[in-house]
């Protein structure tokens, strides 16, 4: 009975932490409407290197994160491994993480495949992020990495 009773607790433990990583990664992710990258297809950086919108039709989950795929195709190599195509920063500007530690928005069309790591960027006519990241990427992505695991997890 005792096991029974311990092995109880610890089930309720791990299911109340994992709901609270769970929380914490929605609470993280910059999304719009639930949906990651605006819409934007996230293997689709990687295939062609192209930010290509995804559709509604072609969707799935990832820990509670909505993504849309403009192909199935994108849709099953992201079901196969998809923490290697989920942005970086959990979607917020790579230069904003690693300059201030903020969660500034981006334009999906902004970015950078480094290491096999998606990066986005905030870019407007005025001010393009990613080519401050380029002038100072080893420090800034150094400072981002440092700021996300503080910061936001």
């Amino acid at each position: 009975m005792k096991t029974i009773c311990i092995t109880l607790l610890s089930l309720v433990i791990l299911q109340s932490s994992l709901k609270a990583q769970f929380d914490l990664r929605l609470k993280s992710f910059n999304l719009e409407k639930k949906v990651a990258i605006q819409g934007y297809d996230p293997v689709s950086y990687f295939t062609t290197g192209k930010a290509i919108k995804g559709n509604k039709e072609i969707a799935t989950v990832a820990e509670g994160i909505t993504y849309f795929f403009a192909t199935t195709t994108n849709k099953d190599l992201f079901l196969k491994d998809y923490k290697k195509y989920e942005p970086q920063y959990g979607g917020w500007c790579a230069y904003a993480m690693g300059s201030t530690g903020e969660k500034v928005e981006i334009n999906p069309e902004t970015f950078k495949v480094l290491n096999g790591k998606l990066y986005l960027f905030y870019h407007t006519w005025a001010n393009n992020t990613l080519n401050k990241w380029n002038k100072e990427e080893v420090k800034l992505k150094t400072n981002a990495d440092k700021n996300w695991l503080n910061t936001f997890h």
